[in-house]
């Protein structure tokens, strides 16, 4: 078994598992930080080489930027240099208006000083409002930057045509676009696949097992409701509500674990496979904090999903289609159940991002 590479342009290709950093942010229980960090060496040996994380993951960026040090000092810089990194750029709302040229790139600065490396592989952009401000001159400086050597490759997250495309317009060579894509929340195929086709854009997708609900420990359980102290799983038991009754997601966990057992894997690895083999995917972000979750991890390239496994999937499909509309659409109303638990105002003043200030 060998971990399966995507490239996203030439001399650029990644992992097709991505080692996730939102679950090491802190606002999804507790984290082991010396151990989280340690295991990440793990993940690297076994081919799983790119890393995601934010400006806005409190402390993720510090956790990526230690262990890349850690392991520069003992195995060398050829080993160090494996490691990639899929950051993001997400100012505030409340300061869209009036960010400056000066402050973006001062966000970038404080990434690069916080992993302590002098290339950003990746950065993807967000901007909450793209009516508010100047989100394409936004990315223009994140352009320059570029040209500076700061940054390697561009993308975007949580957007879908409408958004994107002023950027492509602008001139911007866009690698990728990270949405949410799973087997319950499937908006991107509405319109950005076909369209990221035609645009050579990979998707990288988030949220392949939902918080963590398209596992074996949810089977056979009772709903829970809606009452998590962890946003995470209030976030994806929302989107679990867009396709039917709780009674609807047990029939697909039981389904993806009689396909599991058919393949001599976990009902998680048929899920993220399913998004694998989906067109214009690239690669999907799997949060595994320790490297006590890297077998399974591992399964999703054991296996392939047939022809047959593919329609008994769709036939589910076919009767819970899930959230409709554009991509992260109802995340982004702020009024509606999905956007009232979002989190708008979690980077710091850019100008205090030289400064190496931990998010807020």
């Amino acid at each position: 078994m060998s971990v399966e590479k995507a490239a996203l342009r030439p001399g650029y290709g990644i992992s097709r598992v991505i080692k996730g950093g939102w679950q090491l942010a802190g606002d999804h229980g507790p984290v082991e930080r010396q151990a989280a960090i340690a295991d990440m060496e793990a993940f690297v040996d076994a081919g799983i080489t790119a890393f995601d994380c934010a400006d806005i993951y409190t402390g993720v960026e510090e956790m990526i930027g230690a262990f890349i040090s850690d392991l520069r000092k003992r195995r060398g810089a050829d080993v160090a240099d494996r490691v990639q990194v899929h950051t993001k750029l997400v100012p505030d709302l409340e300061r869209l208006e009036n960010l400056s040229d000066t402050e973006v790139e001062a966000i970038v600065d404080r990434s690069l000083q916080r992993l302590g490396i002098e290339r950003l592989h990746l950065v993807q952009f967000y901007w909450w409002d793209t009516s508010i401000g100047g989100p394409v001159r936004a990315m223009e400086v994140l352009k320059r930057c570029q040209e500076k050597g700061k940054i390697a490759h561009l993308g975007v997250t949580n957007w879908d045509v409408v958004e994107t495309a002023p950027f492509l317009d602008g001139g911007i060579d866009l690698v990728s676009t990270q949405v949410q894509y799973s087997l319950l929340d499937r908006r991107p195929e509405n319109t950005l696949v076909p369209w990221s086709a035609e645009n050579n854009i990979s998707l990288l997708c988030y949220g392949t097992l939902a918080g963590g609900f398209l596992t074996d420990g949810w089977l056979g359980q009772p709903d829970p409701g809606f009452a998590f102290e962890n946003r995470s799983l209030v976030k994806y038991r929302l989107i679990i509500d867009e396709c039917g009754p709780w009674s609807s997601f047990q029939a697909l966990l039981r389904l993806l674990k009689e396909i599991g057992d058919r393949h001599g894997v976990s009902l998680s690895s048929v899920a993220t496979r399913w998004v694998l083999q989906q067109p214009q995917v690239a690669a999907a972000i799997v949060g595994a904090r320790y490297a006590r979750h890297l077998p399974k991890t591992l399964e999703v390239f054991r296996f392939r999903l047939d022809e047959q496994d593919l329609a008994r999937i769709s036939d589910w499909l076919d009767a819970a289609p899930g959230p409709s509309g554009e991509v992260f659409a109802l995340e982004r109303d702020r009024t509606g159940r999905h956007g009232r638990i979002m989190k708008y105002n979690l980077n710091t003043r850019p100008n205090d991002a030289v400064l190496g200030a931990s998010n807020g």
